[in-house]
């Protein structure tokens, strides 16, 4: 037979194998009484459950006769049949309902009781004395407040003056506990998860205190009420701390904290209305609470402005109440660690982006912002730099003009006046570095886009921390944000060759050495006296091509290639109109501004049509990422704009030139008498 296969009983099988006899029963539940009466001498209660509990083992088969598992001898008889409730119609009670008449407790015997409560409300459970408010809610109440318990009605007054001060602790810890369940999620970010973390570390002290008291009450008899609040009232102190920073931290985003007088002032509602919309259905409290779940989800958790409570805006909350409360040395000590621990994340992504130009910033808590969407290929059609303006940026906005803030992307404040939400918060301890930390990382960044290794000599040991109050984060800032000036002006400076750039910007645009222009007029006369649809850009490009061959030299032959030939859509001044004309005043009326924008357009069109390719001629250049960050867009149309009109004044010397020469000639200086008013207009 299989080893764990059950035999069969042998008939005249000991009975005692199947559980206790009704004597062996007797005698347990008389010894547990009896420690009990040793414990707690006045325990009267326990006595009458025991002698009912044996009453009702012992006359168990007479007096049950329905159809029932208890009324089975085998089952009444086992070990544990103790923990079945005989009734089953009573039920199994707890906390309040449990309570018992302390009235006639000795004062000691109630110590003793509050103090073993005591031990399970420190850590959030609720006792016998000792139980939750009569208005908590689990389900409608927030748990980033705590739980509020409340102490019996017949406890002695001494006592519940004691228990009184030691309760709000049991409040702090299950609100702060809430708290770092609540935003550890991924979603509140690397700051959050530090500060959550560091909090923890706080309550691990905490709950080795209560395990402490725990074992001195099981053990010392000397234990009391007294020497526990002795104690805790140090601890006390700490966790309001931490609690006061929690709840401003949990209510920062929360925009119905504004509403709570006009909340507690519309409730005095009259009875007939409120009874009325109960029966529309349109009152009543569950109704209320449907819809501020409703709120409470559409917002999710992240408040009105639709950010979190993360990165710098924490930093900034911590680092207020710390100032705000430099007189309390609790508070500065408290306060001063949680901002080193929760900084931590903050301190490295700043370090990674002024030492390398690399933003990793996965949950947007950095001051910097990336708009990933610009790329450096939009610096050969942007004249507005978009790409050094924009690719990287201060969420605060204060990169960008009040009027493009909202372009920008710059959240608004939690209230009016008030703090930025999540990253867009600086620190104010960084407020006077938000410009450097900016700057250097763009200067790395673009020597990184070059293909060029960023390799630092600040970073000797890759060991060393900082943290946001040491003067040797601001050195290194500072020793950062001068080595990306330095090595950026190298790399254009001597890599790019940015002065020659700008010498033969000068000679092209700015006719320094004019000679080119002059023999490219020359050539190209007959091609620019047509309309400029007529005109050929490739072979006007040809000829500027020969004038420069001929007359290049110098440095100006290195970068000859460069410089191309381009036809303008409108006039030299008429594009100097349209820039003047472009201001913030409305003018006209609403009726007639299509009509006049294409009478505008069409008298454009003909003018373009009956004036000659000269007008609209100007010179290209271009430049390659990273001078184009100097020699933007922006700045190649400025250089054009002063080109035409010196190319116009250019053009108007060689006509005089022309006209004076052939007024030189005997055509002009021959007499003709037969014709007088000839030779008065001569």
């Amino acid at each position: 037979m299989d080893a764990y296969t059950p035999r069969s009983r042998p008939p005249g099988g000991r009975k005692k194998n199947i559980g206790l006899s009704a004597k062996e029963y007797t005698k347990i539940t008389g010894t547990i009484a009896s420690l009990r009466r040793s414990r707690f001498p006045n325990d009267d209660v326990d006595d009458d459950a025991d002698a009912r509990r044996s009453s009702m083992h012992s006359g168990n088969s007479r007096s049950h006769n329905e159809t029932s598992f208890i009324a089975e001898t085998s089952f009444v008889r086992a070990p544990l049949n103790t923990r079945v409730v005989s009734n089953p119609n009573v039920q199994k009670v707890k906390g309040k309902a449990k309570q018992e008449s302390l009235d006639r407790v000795p004062l000691e015997i109630q110590e003793a009781m509050v103090l073993e409560d005591l031990l399970y409300v420190l850590m959030g459970i609720e006792g016998t004395h000792i139980t939750y408010h009569p208005e908590y809610s689990p389900e409608d109440d927030d748990p980033l407040r705590g739980i509020r318990f409340v102490i019996s009605t017949s406890l002695d007054p001494s006592l519940r003056d004691l228990v009184e001060r030691i309760l709000p602790l049991a409040t702090y810890y299950t609100a702060i506990f809430a708290f770092i369940e609540n935003r550890s999620l991924l979603d509140f970010g690397l700051v959050n998860h530090a500060l959550c973390a560091a909090i923890r570390d706080m309550l691990k002290d905490y709950q080795t205190l209560v395990s402490q008291l725990e074992h001195a009450f099981n053990t010392s008899p000397t234990f009391s009420l007294q020497k526990l609040w002795f104690y805790v009232h140090p601890t006390i102190h700490t966790l309001s701390l931490i609690y006061q920073l929690t709840l401003e931290l949990a209510t920062a985003d929360d925009p119905t904290d504004g509403l709570d007088a006009s909340s507690s002032s519309s409730s005095e509602v009259d009875p007939e209305e409120e009874a009325r919309n109960e029966a529309l259905g349109l009152g009543g409290a569950k109704l209320k609470a449907v819809l501020s779940e409703i709120g409470k989800g559409d917002l999710g958790g992240a408040g009105g402005s639709g950010i979190a409570v993360k990165g710098g805006e924490v930093l900034t909350i911590i680092y207020e109440r710390m100032q705000n409360m430099s007189g309390d040395p609790t508070a500065s000590t408290v306060y001063g660690s949680l901002l080193k621990a929760a900084g931590k994340p903050y301190v490295d992504m700043l370090r990674q982006w002024v030492s390398t130009g690399r933003l990793v910033d996965p949950y947007e808590e950095l001051l910097v912002k990336e708009s990933k969407f610009i790329n450096r290929g939009i610096l050969e059609m942007d004249y507005t730099d978009e790409y050094w303006e924009r690719r990287y940026t201060l969420r605060d906005g204060s990169t960008a003009t009040a009027s493009k803030r909202h372009q920008a992307g710059v959240p608004p404040p939690r209230s009016p006046g008030g703090r930025l939400p999540g990253g867009a918060c600086i620190p104010p301890i960084l407020e006077g570095w938000k410009h450097k930390i900016l700057l250097a990382g763009k200067y790395l960044n673009v020597i990184r886009e070059c293909g060029i290794q960023v390799s630092r000599d600040l970073e000797q040991d890759p060991g060393l921390t900082f943290t946001m109050d040491d003067e040797k984060f601001y050195k290194f800032l500072e020793d950062a944000y001068s080595y990306a000036n330095r090595t950026l002006l190298q790399l254009l400076i001597k890599d790019q060759q940015l002065i020659p750039r700008l010498r033969s910007l000068k000679r092209y645009f700015f006719l320094s050495q004019s000679s080119f222009v002059t023999h490219f007029l020359d050539l190209s006369a007959t091609e620019l006296r047509k309309p400029p649809k007529s005109a050929s850009i490739v072979k006007l490009q040809s000829l500027l091509d020969l004038a420069l061959n001929t007359d290049a030299q110098g440095e100006d032959t290195l970068y000859r290639e460069d410089v191309k030939v381009t036809i303008a859509d409108s006039g030299l001044y008429d594009f100097l109109l349209k820039v003047v004309s472009v201001s913030g005043v409305i003018g006209g009326e609403e009726g007639d501004g299509e009509g006049q924008v294409n009478q505008e357009e069409n008298r454009k069109e003909k003018d373009r049509s009956d004036k000659k390719a000269m007008e609209f001629l100007t010179f290209d250049y271009n430049v390659k990422f990273p001078l184009s960050l100097v020699i933007s867009r922006k700045t190649i149309l400025r250089y054009q704009l002063l080109f035409r009109f010196l190319l116009h004044l250019k053009h108007a010397e060689q006509s005089l030139s022309a006209m004076w020469i052939e007024q030189k000639t005997a055509a002009w200086r021959r007499p003709v008498p037969q014709h007088p008013d000839f030779d008065k207009w001569r």
